[in-house]
């Protein structure tokens, strides 16, 4: 699949209008971005959702199951006269069980910090560097059935390292719009096996080979060079940031909705191939503490081949890898907690 420039174009057009699970935490914390107050500022989140089901004789069928996730987020501004510095540090880990004798399995694993330094050039505009890190935290499988699971991710397997110089755009305390024509972009594959096998983007092991009797050459399991552990990129960036929470509708005034939205062109390779990776939140508070919310996380990386099943030619189930978007959806009632 490729995307192109007008499907970026067009979720730029809209990307006001969309919200985003950049979780709670930033929900709540980025309505005042605009703020002229000088000096630091740092306020954070921390929220827990959790589902459990029991069934006992239960006639209509199903499983036993729990789910828990968490969400940590904490940010620190600065401002002085016209320089500005932003940090966010956002966390989140879930997990899931269902049935009696299956494993426990990753419904969620993130680690997200962005520093941004930005100078005002005029009113709204600023001159402004960025430098984000991406990782998660523990191993990531694809279960092939009940039985068999495969690794295809690690900590720092991948881990995204961008540095970004251009301008922000902030018109108001809700929206800003950061497009970096100079960007440097990394891809660690921290993991020996998970390079050697080219994931991510990284170049893969090269193998040696030998001829068979009838002349046949094949390449054999021995590893005459690993696969790199890294891949440079250098192209054009673009963040879309919307997150607004101070509604003044009645039927609004409970209502948070973030949306946080990344593309990357690199200038050297396959340019009008657009990386994209889009956060979505929408979040209800019921109360102080008890908060309704919907999230999603689109993912599209034409370096990255995505594990699916399929049938092989003797009929078992197997994997492909292919270019496919990526997708991810959570609904949950939780706690949130605001400091």
């Amino acid at each position: 699949m490729k995307v192109k420039f007008f499907a970026v174009a067009a979720l730029v057009g809209c990307a006001q209008f969309v919200s985003g699970q950049v979780t709670d935490a930033e929900a709540a914390l980025r309505t005042n971005t605009a703020d002229s107050v000088d000096g630091w500022k740092v306020k954070g989140v921390a929220s827990l959702n959790a589902t459990q089901t029991s069934l006992t004789n239960w006639v209509g069928g199903g499983q036993n199951s729990i789910s828990i996730n968490g969400a940590f987020n904490i940010q620190a501004n600065y401002k002085m006269g016209k320089n500005s510095w932003e940090n966010t540090l956002d966390l989140g880990y879930g997990l899931m069980k269902q049935g009696e004798d299956a494993d426990y399995r990753k419904t969620d694993d993130r680690i997200d910090f962005s520093t941004k330094y930005g100078y005002q050039a005029y009113k709204s505009l600023y001159y402004a560097a960025l430098a984000s890190f991406k990782s998660q935290m523990t191993n990531g499988y694809n279960y092939i059935d009940d039985t068999t699971k495969q690794k295809i991710s690690a900590f720092l397997a991948p881990a995204y390292v961008i540095g970004a110089l251009g301008v922000d755009y902030k018109p108001n305390s809700y929206f800003s719009a950061f497009v970096a024509p100079l960007t440097v972009k990394y891809t660690i594959v921290n993991d020996q096996d998970l390079a050697d096998a080219g994931a991510f983007g990284v170049d893969a092991a090269e193998y040696a080979v030998e001829t068979l009797p009838d002349g046949t050459v094949v390449s054999t399991s021995t590893v005459s060079k690993h696969g790199k552990k890294a891949r440079g990129e250098f192209g054009g960036y673009l963040r879309l940031m919307f997150s607004k929470s101070d509604f003044k509708a009645e039927a609004l005034k409970n209502l948070s909705i973030t949306s946080k939205a990344d593309f990357f062109s690199n200038y050297l390779h396959n340019p009008q191939n657009i990386d994209v990776s889009w956060e979505t939140q929408i979040a209800m508070k019921v109360n102080k503490y008890i908060t309704v919310s919907v999230s999603t996380h689109l993912i599209y990386d034409d370096d990255i081949d995505v594990p699916v099943k399929t049938t092989l030619p003797d009929g078992t189930e197997g994997i492909k890898m292919s270019k496919r978007v990526q997708f991810k959806e959570i609904a949950g009632v939780g706690i949130m907690y605001n400091f």
